[in-house]
Order: C-alpha cells, then sequence, then structure tokens
C-alpha cells in the first residue's frame, strides 16, 4: 500500500527530496531509498540527482508498466469492481468506476473485448436499498481491530434513537445489508445491528477483553437473527434432501440450512404470509415435514385438499371429450 503511494505521488510529474516524501509517508529517508529501488525492480524508471536541491522524480515521457496482474486476475478485479458499483457502500459506486476505468486502460485489447462481452450480456438484479458510508464501516472495523469500545447513536425500525455502548465482535455483509455483532454493555446480551443505522460516537470507549461470541459461525449467526426479526411467520423445516443441495437452491436471505444427516436438514426460514411460505416451500421440489408453526401445517392440509379436488375435477372434465386446446386462444 505504502508503494501505491509513494508512486501517486512520483506520478505528479515533480521532483520530490526524499525527505519530503518521507515525510508525506511518515517513513525514514532509508526507507524512501528502498522503495525507490523496489519501483526500479517493477520497471518504473525513476531518475534521482544529488546535491541541495537533489531529489527523485519519474522519468518525462516515460511509460508505467502494466499492473503485475495475470489475464485472469486482472479480469477477476474487473468484475469485482463492476459488481462493487452496484454494491451498498456509499460513494462507492463512483469509486469503483473510476477504479475500473483506470484499470482497463492498462489492460491489453484482449482482456478489454472479454470485459465488454461480459458487461454487455450480463445484467444486474441488485437491490437498491439503505447504503452505509464508508466512513462507518472504516470506525467499526477500527473498533474492532483495536479491541474498544464502540459508543454510537442507533436508529431502530420505529424511528427511536438510542445511545449504544457495545464490544463490537464482526461485521458481517450478507449480500444485502451490513450487520454489526457486538456484546451490548447495557442489555448484557449479544445484539445485532444494522451498520447503515448507526452513527458512531468519538472517542471511542476503553479496551475490552473479547469475549466468545454467541455462535462459532458468526455468519450463520447474524442470519438467523437477522431473518427471525424479518419475517412475519418464522418456520422450521425439515427437508428430506441433503443440506448441500438446499443450500445451492436458496439465497443466504432466504434462510439458514443445517444439517441433519446425510440425507436430511433442517430450513429455518419465514414468510410475510403463510401462503408465500407455503409457496416458497413448494418451489424447492422436495418432500418436507413441518415442524413449526402449526398453522403452516394447517394451510397446507387445506391446501393438499383444495388441490387435489382440482386436480380429480380437471381430469374428470376432460375424460371422453373430444375437445382440443387451442394454443392461440387468448388468456
Amino acid at each position: 500500500m505504502r508503494l501505491l503511494r509513494l508512486l501517486a505521488l512520483m506520478q505528479s510529474g515533480r521532483q520530490w527530496s526524499g525527505q519530503e516524501l518521507g515525510s508525506r509517508l511518515d517513513v525514514t529517508t532509508r526507507t524512501i531509498r528502498n522503495d525507490i529501488e523496489r519501483l526500479r525492480i517493477l520497471g518504473y524508471e525513476v531518475q534521482a540527482s544529488t546535491g541541495p536541491n537533489g531529489g527523485y522524480r519519474l522519468a518525462a515521457g516515460s511509460a508505467l508498466p502494466p499492473l503485475l496482474l495475470d489475464d485472469e486476475e486482472a479480469v477477476a478485479v474487473a468484475v469485482g469492481l463492476r459488481a462493487a458499483a452496484a454494491g451498498t457502500i456509499t460513494g462507492i459506486e463512483e469509486t469503483s468506476l473510476r477504479a475500473l476505468a483506470k484499470l482497463e486502460q492498462t489492460m491489453p485489447s484482449r482482456l478489454r473485448h472479454r470485459i465488454d462481452a461480459l458487461r454487455t450480456a450480463t445484467l444486474s438484479a441488485a437491490r437498491h436499498g439503505p447504503t452505509v458510508s464508508p466512513d462507518t464501516l472504516t470506525a467499526i472495523a477500527t473498533t474492532i481491530k483495536r479491541q474498544e469500545r464502540l459508543r454510537f447513536d442507533y436508529v431502530d425500525h420505529s424511528g427511536q434513537v438510542t445511545l449504544r455502548n457495545v464490544e463490537p465482535h464482526r461485521l458481517v455483509f450478507t449480500g444485502h445489508r451490513w450487520y454489526l455483532v457486538a456484546w451490548d454493555t447495557q442489555r448484557m446480551d449479544w445484539r445485532t445491528f444494522r451498520a447503515d443505522r448507526i452513527s458512531p460516537r468519538t472517542p471511542t470507549g476503553p479496551r475490552f477483553t473479547p469475549r466468545p461470541p454467541p455462535d462459532p459461525d458468526v455468519v450463520t449467526h447474524t442470519l438467523r437473527g437477522v431473518s427471525s426479526r424479518a419475517w412475519s411467520h418464522p418456520a422450521r423445516i425439515r427437508l428430506h434432501a441433503p443440506a448441500t443441495v438446499i443450500a445451492a437452491l436458496i439465497t443466504p436471505s432466504g434462510g439458514v440450512v443445517t444439517a441433519l444427516d446425510e440425507t436430511t436438514c433442517l430450513l429455518e426460514t419465514g414468510g410475510n404470509s403463510l401462503l408465500d411460505l407455503a409457496g416458497y416451500l413448494a418451489s424447492l421440489d422436495t418432500e418436507f415435514d413441518v415442524l413449526d408453526p402449526p398453522e403452516l401445517r394447517d394451510l397446507l392440509s387445506r391446501l393438499a385438499k383444495r388441490y387435489a379436488a382440482a386436480a380429480g375435477a380437471d381430469r374428470d372434465g376432460m375424460n371422453g371429450s373430444d375437445q382440443t386446446i387451442n394454443p392461440n386462444a387468448e388468456r
């Protein structure tokens, strides 16, 4: 990272003394000399002059070498930047597009054609919802790394603002939103907070000794907690299929899958209505048992009778009939 910052300064075109560069990068002039040599090894033509007015500059008109990435790495970075442009971090869209434009300028034409083909052939279904400030994520991540308590104003789902004092554990990205998993020192329990509703306060609190997390799998813990609050009708379903098969069918926001044995798994999911939930389970196209809630079992029983009656009436109505189906009939 320091080498990139040094290169950015050198690209201004002016001459820099070793002392100036060291001051900008907060390192010694000896470190600057070593970094200049590393740039030369990478292929950058850096000129050096001695004396009172001496210093370093990039050779005038010299072409910068390409990024030290192979073809697959370069394409992967470009795809990642384009995905980030539709991300959930405030302001990252423009920054990612600028970085992508710079990257594509360094690419040979064969790689630019691959990126163009991918861009033309794909569409994004990214949701447009609340975004979180990069400064907020950085502030939270810093307290996690330093093991410092975090104080912040938090806006709950009803719009109420409360002051929280927590021991931050991890940031979790679910593919849609960012969450902070932390120990709430006032409520003496683990809590999961939406990062876009957090406004950090400064200064941060004292350092703390990390306590064991509520679940070794913090991501699963977060998804389970978020799901239980997000769904009006949470449910626990035993599916007669391996966990690996079901996990491949659902998104992270679709539920939490836990293997029961080699042929069955537990799905913790839910829906805004029991009817929506029934339809979702049918879309998985596998046998299942409803463990909770009992209201879902009642609904499925009624639907089974309704569908069985509809299938029987349809069959009897068509028996002996010489009517044909017009595929072009208006619907």
